[in-house]
């Protein structure tokens, strides 16, 4: 079963930048479509972003657009989610998912996906 690892949360002033990674040690992502996800406290999840196997199609949520970039590198079976311009309601906890149709993480957001990683925290806050 594909197991999924995120890493590179943390605490990040108003306007900083993270990176977060989604990992598959010992699993190739070369045929999954993997999204990130977000968690605020109280609240349910959201989708932020997806990407295609192929890399050749992407998907932002309105309200990352224009500050998140997401990036795989199917060679180290990594996924990126590069953050920039943080505000203090993106934070939450980020999940990456896999399913094998990029249109179901899109369309369907977290129910359209098979397979979670256990999440990172990201706090944004002065």
């Amino acid at each position: 079963q594909l197991q999924l690892v995120e890493s590179g949360g943390g605490l990040v002033q108003p306007g900083g930048s993270l990176r977060l990674s989604c990992a598959a040690p010992g699993f190739t992502l070369d045929y999954y479509a993997i999204g990130w996800f977000r968690q605020a406290p109280g609240k349910e999840r959201e989708g932020v972003s997806c990407i295609s196997s192929s890399e050749g199609s992407t998907y932002y949520a309105d309200s990352v657009k224009g500050r998140f970039t997401i990036s795989r590198d199917n060679a180290k079976s990594t996924v990126y989610l590069q953050m920039n311009s943080l505000k203090p309601e993106d934070t939450a906890v980020y999940y990456c998912a896999a399913t094998r149709v990029f249109r179901l993480c899109v369309l369907s957001g977290p129910g359209g996906m098979n397979y979670w990683g256990s999440g990172t925290l990201v706090t944004v806050s002065s």
